[in-house]
């Protein structure tokens, strides 16, 4: 009961959502580029990866939501509902909790388009999907300047992990779209594709994703 009654239960709260959600957001950007790449994880079909990757960035924004108000409530450092939403205005830490905020901004847009995405235009939302990748290191800057748990010991090290696994999925996903063909290009023979299917007899689905 003293936990919950001096301050501690918040603060604790605040640290472990803030550490959860890091770790969440380093699985969504490595299951958003299996997504992207069309691969899928052992014993589960491409549908169930997506269902992951959706899964995972929803309780990462969940939590986030928690880390955010536990440091309000929690009274313990300066930090008011203004400063969650504004940037760089703090009265605790202005500078690094301005990152966390900057974080907060853009996760509320990339869940907000993604509630929207059959009303938007397939590019547009693309566009703001891509800024999701901006999450991690702002959250990064955040928790290391402050917190005070990332700098040393067995969450360094967890902290790495995530950057190394953050950085191959990146590079990834980066040369996959250098690689990839502009649709201007793909559209003749997608087309010539289509004309032969049609030619042939086969069902139209046969060349759709090609």
């Amino acid at each position: 009961m003293d936990v919950l009654t001096d301050g501690g239960f918040l603060w604790y709260l605040n640290r472990a959502t803030g550490l959860v959600v890091l770790a969440l957001m380093t699985l969504t950007i490595v299951l958003g580029v299996l997504v992207h790449r069309q691969v899928a994880l052992p014993g589960l079909p491409r549908w169930g990866t997506v269902g992951l990757h959706r899964g995972a960035g929803l309780v990462s924004a969940v939590l986030l939501v928690v880390h955010v108000v536990s440091a309000v409530v929690d009274g313990y450092v300066r930090i008011s509902w203004l400063d969650a939403v504004l940037p760089f205005v703090a009265g605790y830490e202005p500078f690094w909790v301005g990152w966390g905020t900057l974080a907060v901004d853009l996760a509320a847009v990339v869940v907000l388009t993604s509630l929207l995405r059959g009303r938007l235009p397939l590019r547009a939302w693309r566009a703001v999907h891509l800024t999701s990748y901006a999450l991690w290191p702002l959250a990064l800057a955040h928790g290391l300047g402050a917190g005070t748990d990332l700098g040393s010991g067995w969450l360094l090290g967890g902290v790495v992990a995530c950057a190394v696994a953050v950085a191959i999925a990146s590079g990834v996903a980066l040369a996959g779209r250098r690689r990839a063909r502009p649709p201007l290009e793909r559209a003749p023979d997608a087309l010539a594709q289509a004309r032969a299917a049609l030619a042939s007899g086969r069902p139209a689905a046969a060349v759709r994703n090609r």
